[in-house]
C-alpha cells in the first residue's frame, strides 16, 4: 500500500500516531519506536503495510520511503510541507476519500522537479476548489452580491470581491479568467504568485 504522510504526532516514549493519505482512505496508524526506524516526516511518500488491531489503531509496519528527486532541496521541501499541513487540516475529519487528492499530490511531486513550487501549489489549490465545488467563477462579490469588473479582489479560498468590500489582493479580470479556464498560473508574475500563495497559507 502507498500513501503520503500528512501528519505525525508524538505519543509516549518514541511512538508516533501517523496520518496517511492513501488513494481512497485517510488512515490513522500507530508507529511503535518511531525514532529507532527510518524517519517518518510530513510530506514523505511511503510504501507500507498495516497490522490491524480490533480495539486500537492499526500498526504501521514495513515502511519504505519512495524518494522524490528534490527531497534534499530545503526550499522546495519547506513549501511542500506547508501545503501538506494545510491539506491535513482540511481532510483530518474524513475517512473514506476520493482518489483525486492522492493523484493531485503525485502530480505536484512530479511538477516540483522542474517548476517553481509556489506556482505548482497555486495550480493545485485551484483544482481542489474546483473539485469541491467551491470555485466562484461568476465574479459576483461575496459581500455586496454585485458583479465585479476589471479588477477582482480575492480573499481566502479565492472568494471574489470588490476592493472596497474586502481586504485582499487585486488581480486583473482577464488574468483570473485565464487562470480558472486553463488551471495554469503562468499568466501571473512572481509578485502575483506570492499574493496568491499568501491567500493559500490562510487555509483550504
Amino acid at each position: 500500500m502507498q500513501g503520503f504522510i500528512l501528519h505525525t504526532q508524538k505519543v509516549k516514549d518514541e511512538d508516533l500516531i501517523v496520518s496517511i493519505l492513501s488513494p481512497k482512505k485517510f488512515i490513522k496508524t500507530y508507529r511503535f519506536y518511531g525514532l529507532r526506524h527510518s524517519s517518518i516526516l510530513n510530506g514523505y511518500k511511503i510504501d507500507f503495510s498495516l497490522d490491524e488491531h480490533p480495539s486500537f489503531l492499526p500498526r504501521l509496519k514495513d515502511v519504505l520511503h519512495l524518494n522524490f528527486s528534490w527531497i534534499l532541496d530545503r526550499e522546495k521541501m519547506f513549501i511542500w510541507q506547508e501545503f501538506i499541513r494545510l491539506l491535513f487540516n482540511h481532510l483530518k475529519d474524513t475517512e473514506t476519500i476520493e482518489e483525486f487528492y492522492f493523484l493531485l499530490l503525485e502530480e505536484c511531486v512530479k511538477r516540483f522537479e522542474r517548476q517553481n513550487p509556489k506556482r505548482v501549489i497555486v495550480d493545485a489549490y485551484l483544482k481542489i476548489l474546483e473539485f469541491e465545488g467551491r470555485l466562484r467563477q461568476d465574479f459576483i462579490c461575496f459581500s455586496c452580491e454585485e458583479k465585479i469588473q476589471d479588477q477582482i479582489t480575492l480573499i481566502r479560498a479565492f472568494l471574489p470581491s470588490h476592493s472596497h468590500c474586502a481586504l485582499g489582493y487585486e488581480f486583473k479580470e482577464e488574468k483570473i479568467k485565464y487562470f480558472y479556464k486553463n488551471k495554469n498560473c503562468r499568466i501571473f508574475d512572481d509578485r502575483e504568485i506570492q499574493n496568491l500563495y499568501n491567500l493559500i497559507k490562510e487555509g483550504l
